[in-house]
């Protein structure tokens, strides 16, 4: 017993060092990427923003059969036109994430008229920019069945027939807000953090299922409609990133299998000053770059 330890632990540090070095090199020489021919991607969220931008990616990158889920037919059916218009097969259905037995009932019916489900992509989010005082309680409770549960029930809905057929993917599409909140949007940030737990902790029980995994995307201030009127103190410093590029990245992680994506890469460096710096330095950070107080001209989705 006592050499089977010692084994291990010589093993263990070399282990991590051909990871390390793994990784290093899969940053300098071009990975191949998953062939998406046979693919079905489920999108929450998919009518507009980044969901209509992941769907043309998708489409673009050669997946077999799309489905969009959404709240807003008119969205929903604009983005499913344009998607057939490119030569992919289609498919919407009004769903709310955040209702667990509407959840399952529309994964019957995808499976009844798509079929099974190879990548879901947990997308569809709410923000409402206020303070915790300022929040409606149903609003708050809104975020969380939306922004967080919802990927619950979806995960639940899609994963066991994954975990059968040994193919899957399952994709959430987070926030760097999950790993530093900022003031006037407590309800987004919480759910947020959430699911970031949600999904570190699926990830890790996914390593023993072969042919299924998850990617976890964590973005910075994005430029949708979604949070419309947010500013920072320093645009040209930290510009928004574009929506098209959070998808193309996003769909380039799920056929790299890579678990966590920060966007952009400087945001690894908020990480590392999160874990060294006291509360007093962050706190002035967040007034300097303007997080402090970049909600107060929030307007949101119009």
């Amino acid at each position: 017993m006592v050499w089977k330890w010692l084994g291990a632990l010589v093993v263990f540090p070399l282990q991590m060092i051909y990871l390390v070095a793994k990784a290093a090199v899969g940053l300098v020489l071009p990975a191949k990427l998953r062939d998406l021919s046979r693919e079905h991607v489920l999108i929450t969220g998919g009518g507009r923003g980044i969901g209509r931008q992941l769907a043309r990616e998708f489409a673009e990158r050669g997946a077999r059969k799309i489905v969009l889920w959404g709240r807003t037919e008119k969205c929903l059916k604009e983005t499913t036109e344009e998607i057939r218009q490119m030569g992919t097969e289609c498919h919407y259905f009004i769903c709310d994430v955040g209702n667990r037995e509407e959840v399952y009932q529309t994964a019957k019916a995808v499976r009844e008229k798509v079929g099974d489900i190879t990548i879901l992509v947990n997308n569809a989010a709410v923000v409402h920019g206020k303070s915790l005082m300022d929040s409606d309680d149903d609003a708050l409770l809104k975020s969380q069945h939306i922004n967080t549960l919802g990927q619950f029930w979806t995960t639940k809905a899609f994963l066991p027939r994954m975990l059968e057929l040994q193919n899957g993917h399952i994709v959430c599409l987070n926030s760097v807000l999950a790993l530093s909140a900022i003031p006037g949007a407590i309800d987004y940030c919480t759910s947020k953090a959430s699911a970031f737990a949600f999904m570190e902790s699926l990830t890790l029980g996914l390593l023993d299922c072969p042919g299924v995994s998850a990617t976890t995307v964590l973005p910075f201030h994005t430029s949708t409609e979604m949070f419309q009127g947010m500013r920072v103190r320093f645009p040209n410093l930290f510009p928004p990133l574009k929506p098209e590029t959070v998808a193309r990245r996003t769909v380039e992680a799920v056929q790299l299998n890579q678990a966590l994506l920060l966007l952009p890469r400087t945001m690894h460096a908020l990480v590392i000053l999160k874990s060294i710096l006291p509360q007093a330095a962050l706190e002035e950070i967040h007034k300097f770059s303007g997080t402090y107080t970049c909600m107060n001209t929030f307007k949101g989705r119009t």
